[in-house]
Order: C-alpha cells, then sequence, then structure tokens
C-alpha cells in the first residue's frame, strides 16, 4: 500500500495490451489514479496542464513510442510540472528494455509482471519526490525560483544571427535554420516565435525523425471522428494545435516522402483537411523548419522535394557551430553554474583561468549539449565548488585514469545510503588490485559516490553521471557485492 499523501495521477498508453480491470484495481491499492489513453493527442493535454505525475508506456519492438511521449514532455515549459516514465516490456526483448532506459524511461517492467514487490519498487521514487514536493512551505510555492533562460548571444557571430533572427520574425515568411546537431535550432526557433506578432500564440514541436510514418501524418493533420477503426473521437492535429503561432518542424529532412507531398500542399493553400472530413480548415500559422542534412544534396539524391524545399527557404538562417562562436562558451558556462546554483541553493561555483582557456581551446564537435555534459561532469567531480582543469572530461578523451591523478575525489560517504559504503570503494595502494580493469572500475565508483553527494537523490545522481537510474542501481549492487568481497578475502 502505498504512503503517499495523495493518489499519483498516471495516464496508461498501451496500443499492444489493453488494460484488464483487476490489474487496474491492483494498481489503485498502490496508490495509483490510472487513466487509459489511447492517442498522443489525449495524453498531450494533461501533461501540458501538469496534472500528470506518471505515464505509462506499453512498448512493442522499438521505442518509437516512448521517444514521442518523451517529446511531448520535453516541450512542456521548463518551470512546469513533467511527469516519470515507466515502460512496459515484453521478457524476450532485452535490447528494447535497454533502449528505453537510454531514451529517459525512470523504470521497465515485464508484461506479465504485476507482483507488488516490483511496482512498489518503481513507484517509489516517484511517490517520494510527490512527497517532498507536498512538504514544502507555502511561501516556497508562492515564491518558486524563477527559470533561467538559455539563450546566450555574445559572440559577434551570434549577435549578428540573432540582429537577423529578429528582424526575419517580423515577416510572414517561412525560416529553414541549418545547423549541426546540438548546436541550438530549437533555442533560435523559440527566438523566432518570441520576437514575432504571434508570440502570444503556442509554440508546437516535432520531432519529424522520431515517430513511425503511420503516426506523423494523423499527428500533423488530425482526423475526424470514424475516418477509421479506433477513430473514436475528432483528432486535432499539429497545425490546427499551433493556431495563431508557431509550428517547428524538427529534422525536416527525415520526413517521408509522400508526407512531404501533402505538407507542400499545406503550406501553398494555408489550408489543410482532416483524414475523413470534406472540410478545408484555414490555417493562420508561421512555419520554422530545421535540420542538421545538406538538404540540397538531399534532392539530388531524391530523398527530399525540391519544391518544398524553396517553399520552407523563404529565409534560411544558419548556426554555427560552437567552436565558431567562443564567446558564447563561457556565458553558456557561467549560466549553467548560476542554474545550479538556483536549483540546489548552494554556493557559487568558481572557473579557474586554466579551465577557462580549456573550454575555449577545445573544439566542441557535440556543441552546446556535450557543454552541458562537460560542466555536469565537472560539479559532479570536484569537491569544493572550485572547477579547475583536472575536473574536465570531454567526450573525446574522456578517461577515468586521466582525472584520477589530479581531482580529489575522497568525498564523505552519503548518508542516506551507508550500505553501499560501509566499506570503502577505493583501497589504499598496497591493497588495490593491479589489473587495469580493477583500477577502472575502482575510479568509477569513486565518480558514483561523488554524484551521491552532490546529489539529492539517486535519479539526480543518475543524471549527472548520464546513466539510467536502473543503471546505477546495478553498479552499485556490483559496488557492495565487490566490497563485501573483499571484506571476506581479509
Amino acid at each position: 500500500m502505498s504512503t503517499s499523501t495523495h493518489p499519483l495521477h498516471a495516464l496508461w498508453l498501451d496500443p499492444f495490451r489493453a488494460l484488464r480491470p483487476q490489474d487496474q484495481s491492483a494498481l489503485t491499492d498502490l496508490g495509483m489514479d490510472v487513466h487509459v489513453v489511447r492517442t498522443l493527442d489525449e495524453l498531450g493535454a494533461p501533461i501540458r496542464a501538469g496534472s500528470v505525475d506518471l505515464v505509462v508506456v506499453g512498448l512493442g519492438q522499438d521505442c518509437e513510442l516512448l521517444q514521442a511521449v518523451k517529446d511531448l514532455i520535453d516541450a512542456c515549459p521548463a518551470d512546469s510540472k513533467r511527469p516519470s516514465i515507466l515502460c512496459r516490456v515484453e521478457r524476450r526483448n532485452l535490447e528494447v528494455t535497454v533502449a528505453a532506459m537510454r531514451t529517459g524511461a525512470l523504470h521497465v517492467i515485464a508484461t506479465d509482471d504485476w507482483a507488488v514487490a516490483t511496482w512498489e519498487a518503481a513507484l517509489h521514487p516517484v511517490q517520494q519526490a510527490d512527497q517532498d514536493k507536498s512538504a514544502e512551505s507555502p511561501s516556497a510555492k508562492a515564491s518558486p525560483v524563477p527559470a533561467v533562460r538559455d539563450v546566450i548571444y555574445v559572440d559577434p557571430v551570434s549577435r549578428n544571427l540573432l540582429a537577423l533572427a529578429q528582424r526575419v520574425a517580423l515577416a510572414n515568411v517561412n525560416v529553414l535554420i541549418e545547423g549541426p546537431t546540438g548546436a541550438g535550432k530549437e533555442v533560435l526557433a523559440r527566438v523566432l516565435h518570441e520576437s514575432s506578432v504571434v508570440a502570444r500564440g503556442p509554440f508546437v514541436g516535432l520531432n519529424c525523425a522520431a515517430l513511425p510514418e503511420h503516426m506523423m501524418e494523423d499527428l500533423l493533420f488530425g482526423h475526424e471522428k470514424g475516418a477509421f477503426t479506433g477513430a473514436v473521437k475528432d483528432h486535432r492535429g499539429l497545425f490546427e494545435q499551433a493556431q495563431g503561432g508557431t509550428l517547428f518542424l524538427d529534422e525536416i529532412g527525415e520526413l517521408p516522402m509522400h508526407l512531404q507531398s501533402k505538407l507542400l500542399r499545406v503550406l501553398q493553400e494555408r489550408t489543410l483537411t482532416r483524414l475523413g472530413s470534406e472540410r478545408p480548415i484555414a490555417l493562420n500559422v508561421k512555419i520554422v523548419a530545421a535540420t542538421n542534412k545538406n538538404l540540397r544534396d538531399a534532392i539530388v539524391q531524391r530523398e527530399f522535394r525540391e519544391d518544398l524545399y524553396f517553399r520552407l527557404s523563404t529565409f534560411k538562417l544558419r548556426i554555427p557551430p560552437l567552436h565558431e562562436r567562443k564567446g558564447d562558451i563561457l556565458p553558456m558556462v557561467v549560466r549553467m553554474l548560476a542554474r545550479n546554483c538556483a536549483h540546489t541553493q548552494t554556493q557559487p561555483w568558481e572557473l579557474t583561468p586554466d579551465a577557462q582557456r580549456a573550454l575555449l581551446d577545445y573544439s566542441w564537435p557535440g556543441n552546446v549539449r556535450e557543454l552541458e555534459n562537460v560542466v555536469q561532469r565537472a560539479m559532479v567531480i570536484s569537491g569544493d565548488h572550485v572547477i579547475d582543469l583536472q575536473h574536465l572530461m570531454f567526450d573525446d578523451s574522456m578517461n577515468p585514469l586521466d582525472f584520477m591523478d589530479g581531482a580529489d575525489l575522497a568525498l564523505p560517504r552519503p548518508a542516506y545510503s551507508p550500505s553501499y559504503f560501509d566499506k570503502p570503494a577505493v583501497q589504499p595502494a598496497s591493497a588495490m588490485p593491479q589489473s587495469l580493469h580493477a583500477t577502472v572500475k575502482s575510479s568509477e565508483f569513486s565518480v558514483i559516490q561523488a554524484a551521491l553527494m552532490e546529489s539529492k537523490s539517486r535519479e539526480e545522481a543518475a543524471q549527472k553521471l548520464g546513466i539510467s537510474p536502473r543503471t546505477l542501481r546495478y553498479k552499485l549492487a556490483r559496488l557492495r557485492e565487490t566490497s563485501d568481497a573483499v571484506g571476506s578475502a581479509a
């Protein structure tokens, strides 16, 4: 039985298996208020309203549906409530289970596992977070920490891009944003929206590479009740949801050819007709598309329609890779560190001159996303809120042995989980195993220990480490086994 003060509001989306009444009753006993939904549209409205604690997603042979749900959640404002995701997968589909954890699922349960202990373990982190929020004082709720905006345009190249984008935003034209992965194309798309005359309207985004073809047409254009088997009510597509605002089509180069034709027609006529309807719907939507592909090459290879390309690229904006706008790097790092202080209410972070030079000299093949990873790793490793050169672990040269030489990781053991650290994770030099594998493992456990010390929960520690909570639990279990084995040998 749940110890939560009120039931967890859960949405159940499983197109492969029906939820039996007896199973729903068992979940109610565990403290879940479960509502079954059948489409992404039904799922999106309560998520955007901030009334959902948990989304249970049933998966088949891949994680496409999970990615679509995650995109819906990621599209919510930064200060809104974001539900956790729990996935149900067939036992034999180990690859899907692993992929689900990597995609962002909090927990994965076998579809035939209805054991109370299994569900209690899966629901505990969500219920604990819910209790923590309920325990907050009214004054804290009345004065939330203001969200820190992630738009940084300091480098002259970026400032020119921003000025141009703000001018383009005032014109009623379609915009195509080009740039490498992780450079901030969606951020620029939001700038275009917020600087335009439709800024008070909705901003609706779709990653064209994240959904299967059979779902994408319905998601974009909608359908009428009875248009096909299972169409039990009218569905407004993303074009209609973006009425009076902006529709952002990310990874437009991945849009299937048959949908490119339909999209071209909608853009030309500024009307659409839902599936199963004969009534055209007039559109008032600003279109912003983005791609990391060379669409002209795709046209030559007959992967993208030339007429659609010219319709979308009335005005083109190119975001340079991060290494071409070095003036943005340190301000971005300062903003990331400030955001961490605002969320954790800890002392300010410092960045030494050596660390600053290293950040500016690095090539950043992963762009802004890689910069965020490096900063998060540095915050995990540094124990005194000072980030120095030895705390920087870059993706193309990340080796635990390199930073172990200079970084002081001898941190106190976390008070909330002493059972895992009854014996030290790093043995004295005289007792340390001499094999490379054992040394790397020892280093890994030290980093985990540091992450746990800097975090309020294991879920937060897993996020800082860039791994799933399930992987963190596995590594902690291995750590405990290793410590027990060493103790027995002694």
